[in-house]
């Protein structure tokens, strides 16, 4: 037994009904990293059930890829079909983890349902997504395959240059092993999913739980597609430029064709379109409202933009939350993707909601 494990162990002793946010608050950890502790309990034959700790606050569910991150980065100039003298940093990733760690940084309960493999490297996913307060329970192992990674390189100004990822066991998450989950999801607050998942798991949330709203993350262009069939249940799309023009069939969009991009979408029902454009900021259109929310001025120079989307979805999700306007949902995510692209890892493991604010404050409240 962990020493942490001890100590929620000895508060539920003196307390049998003590729940799991008065163990937290008295630990000084999260909800979710409580929860890992009790099933760690349970699962050691410590605890005979766990039905005492009642889960009766609001949370958030992100499904979709989880791997590790293997980013390389020069310290000089690029140079092509050569090796490079540089960085190379190893930290969890897959858009939907990501999202979740973004989320649970800023304050929310998140869980988590993904697809690892049985290796070393999912065991790295699952204990440090725990330390960060996802709430990990529903992650998904398999023999079929390993644990999905994702490779890139950088280049000078800290772009992806070229990736390459290995995301084949994502396949084995079937639309009967979510509906184990399905109590589950239907009492959850938002659902996230990223098109790492196949049509057919898109279209089980999509259609089981049409009384959530459904947040999605395009991914890549190759894989935008798989979300067509379930438009109509999307309440947040969120799109790269490219990603977009896959999905509306223009190879190359331009800023004049995302207002076109946006209407076609709005008309298959997806409610609210985001777009990002890099440096150019990010289009949005809801009900009417349009328009190109540009870069603040803290947002100039960027360590690692691969993490930048994620943490741009987490703030809208997490605005969402908070009952927040459109032009302050934009502009909060936008400065939660400033917050992850100045650390050299996926995620900044000082991403806050204060920090957050701040950036908001230089950009936006002159």
């Amino acid at each position: 037994m962990t020493r942490r494990e001890q100590q929620v162990l000895d508060l539920i002793r003196k307390n049998a009904l003590i729940s799991q946010k008065e163990i937290a608050e008295h630990l000084g950890i999260s909800r979710s990293a409580v929860a890992g502790h009790v099933m760690a309990l349970v699962a050691k034959s410590i605890l005979k059930g766990r039905g005492y700790v009642i889960n009766d606050e609001p949370f958030i569910v992100a499904i979709g890829g989880a791997n590790i991150d293997i980013s390389a980065s020069p310290t000089g100039k690029l140079s092509i079909r050569d090796s490079n003298p540089g960085l190379i940093d190893v930290s969890p990733g897959g858009v939907a983890r990501n999202i979740a760690e973004n989320l649970a940084r800023l304050g929310n309960n998140c869980c988590l349902i993904a697809a690892v493999g049985n290796d070393q490297h999912a065991d790295i996913l699952l204990h440090q997504g725990e330390a960060a307060g996802i709430d990990m329970r529903y992650v998904l192992r398999f023999d079929s395959a390993p644990t999905p990674t994702y490779v890139s390189v950088l280049d000078d100004a800290g772009d992806v240059f070229v990736a390459v990822n290995d995301m084949a066991i994502v396949e084995d998450i079937r639309p009967e092993l979510l509906q184990k989950h399905e109590k589950m999801l239907h009492e959850s607050r938002v659902i996230i999913a990223d098109t790492n998942l196949q049509t057919e798991c898109l279209l089980y949330i999509a259609r089981t739980c049409a009384d959530k709203p459904l947040f999605v993350d395009t991914v890549s262009a190759a894989k935008a597609p798989r979300i067509l069939p379930c438009l109509d249940r999307i309440h947040t799309l969120k799109a790269s430029r490219l990603e977009a023009g896959a999905l509306s069939g223009m190879t190359s969009p331009d800023n004049k064709s995302l207002v076109e991009i946006a209407c076609w979408l709005h008309e298959k029902g997806v409610a609210r379109v985001l777009i990002t454009l890099g440096q150019d900021g990010v289009f949005y259109s809801q009900d009417g409202e349009q328009g190109i929310e540009a870069v603040g001025s803290a947002s100039k120079e960027a360590v690692n933009t691969s993490g930048a989307g994620d943490a741009f979805l987490a703030g809208v999700v997490h605005a969402w939350i908070k009952d927040w306007s459109l032009q302050e949902t934009v502009r909060f995510g936008m400065s939660a993707a400033y917050v992850a692209l100045s650390h050299r890892e996926t995620i900044n493991p000082g991403m806050s909601e204060d920090l957050v604010r701040e950036i908001y404050k230089v950009n936006y409240e002159k």
